[in-house]
C-alpha cells in the first residue's frame, strides 16, 4: 500500500511518499503554500497512486494540543473533503529536529537544509507510521 506523508508548515508543506509495500517512506516533494496547495497535494496522490494520508500531528511535547496541533487537526479534516483517500493524523513530535540533525550530520549547508527539510521531516514522521502500522 502506498502512502503520502504530510508535514505541514505555514509557508511549505513536506511531501513523503512510502514505496509501494509500504515499508519505506522517501522525501518527495515541497509544496509551496498558496490557494493552489491542495491541488498540488491531490495531484501527488493520484500521480502516485497513495491509498492513504497521513498528516503529522505537532503535539506538545506533553502531549497535550496546542495551537499548532488544532490547526493540524482542521487541515487534515479539511484535505479530507477534497481528497478521494482516507486521511488521518500522527504525532510528528520531533521530526522537524530530527530530519536538521540528520542533515546537518550529513554536513549540509544551512541553505540546502532550509530547501528540503519538509520533506525529510515528512519522510521521518511517515516512517515512524510505517514503522507502527507493521
Amino acid at each position: 500500500m502506498r502512502v503520502v506523508g504530510l508535514d505541514l508548515g505555514s509557508k511549505r508543506i513536506g511531501v513523503a511518499v512510502s514505496d509501494p509495500t509500504g515499508l519505506l517512506a522517501s522525501p518527495y516533494e515541497v509544496v509551496e503554500r498558496n490557494d493552489r496547495s491542495y491541488d498540488a497535494i491531490k495531484r501527488i496522490v493520484a500521480e502516485v497512486e497513495a491509498e492513504r494520508v497521513v498528516v503529522g500531528l505537532p503535539l506538545s511535547l506533553s502531549g497535550a494540543d496546542g495551537p499548532a496541533a488544532r490547526a493540524a487537526r482542521q487541515e487534515a479534516a479539511a484535505l479530507a473533503d477534497v481528497l478521494d483517500v482516507p486521511v488521518e493524523l500522527f504525532d510528528e513530535r520531533l521530526t522537524t529536529v530530527s530530519a536538521n540533525r540528520s542533515m546537518m550530520d550529513l554536513k549540509m549547508k544551512a541553505d540546502a537544509r532550509r530547501r528540503v527539510v519538509d520533506k525529510v521531516a515528512a519522510a521521518v514522521m511517515l516512517q515512524s507510521w510505517l514503522d507502527s502500522a507493521s
